[in-house]
């Protein structure tokens, strides 16, 4: 670390994924706290080389880390079926002072792959076929290597406002309750409406 007297050095450790938490929390609490932030400098960059799922205790079973549609590296592709906490995805965000503004990925295009990729999420063929079954089916026409990429515009306001929250910049902001005030939501709906779309509330 090139430590040299009178520098500090925070060492955390535990669980990886929430040890990394704590510490990009931390990293945050220091940067205000020792005014090490800029907010009228702009520092952008690219974050790759995601994992492509990452391993749920409760569960047990691996989650997707960006959605069941993204798609590995390349080279790591073969990975799925053996290792597969080890795979790589092929999905990157745009970060602006540590502020994740939009992200994105390379979507499978391949059905052979998508099973796969049900496969190490766990997925029967019967429970990919019930949920996905229109997805795998489409495959069979051929479908493009594709791909995309979402903005948070709110987030990108409220970065240039100088604002923390991104809550003054949404049209229609939740309280601390999750209810949103200007709509009166969530509130009660009537009967006949619960019926249309076929739900019965339970005390």
């Amino acid at each position: 670390m090139n430590a040299k007297p009178g520098d500090l050095l925070l060492v955390l450790s535990g669980e990886v994924n929430h040890t990394r938490g704590a510490l990009s929390e931390l990293r945050l609490k220091m940067g205000s706290d020792l005014g090490l932030k800029n907010k009228d400098e702009y520092k952008a960059l690219w974050v790759v080389d995601f994992p492509l799922l990452e391993w749920d205790e409760k569960s047990q079973r691996f989650h997707a880390m960006h959605h069941p549609f993204t798609s590995p590296k390349p080279e790591d592709a073969d990975k799925l079926s053996t290792d597969p906490g080890s795979v790589t995805a092929n999905a990157y965000d745009l970060v602006i002072n540590g502020v994740e503004i939009g992200g994105g990925s390379i979507r499978i295009h391949d059905r052979e792959l998508q099973q796969k990729m049900f496969k190490a999420l766990g997925f029967t063929d019967g429970e990919a076929k019930n949920q996905f079954g229109f997805l795998m089916d489409a495959f069979e026409f051929g479908a493009p290597p594709h791909g995309g990429i979402a903005f948070g515009f709110d987030r990108l306001c409220a970065m240039f406002g100088g604002s923390e929250s991104i809550r003054d910049y949404i049209a229609f902001p939740k309280n601390n309750s999750s209810r949103d005030v200007m709509i009166d939501s969530p509130s009660v709906i009537s009967t006949d409406q619960l019926d249309e779309l076929g739900i019965s509330l339970k005390e």
